[in-house]
């Protein structure tokens, strides 16, 4: 799965921690997904794209090996 977190978190100027603290998960977790390692859960995929008032969708896309 391939997402745009981390450029949606420099358009808020947002640190990972500040994301990690306001979706309640580690500031590693996040780190994880930004590089790919880590599928978030839909329930974490939905907080993220509400602290960016987008759409999951915006966010995450399936890679042609998902």
């Amino acid at each position: 799965m391939k997402n745009k977190l981390k450029v949606e978190r420099a358009k808020l100027n947002m640190t990972q921690q500040d994301l990690a603290d306001k979706v309640g998960v580690s500031r590693q977790t996040i780190n994880s997904i930004e590089s790919e390692k880590y599928v978030p859960s839909t329930l974490l995929a939905i907080k993220i794209s509400e602290i960016f008032k987008t759409t999951v969708n915006d966010i995450f896309r399936l890679d042609d090996g998902d």
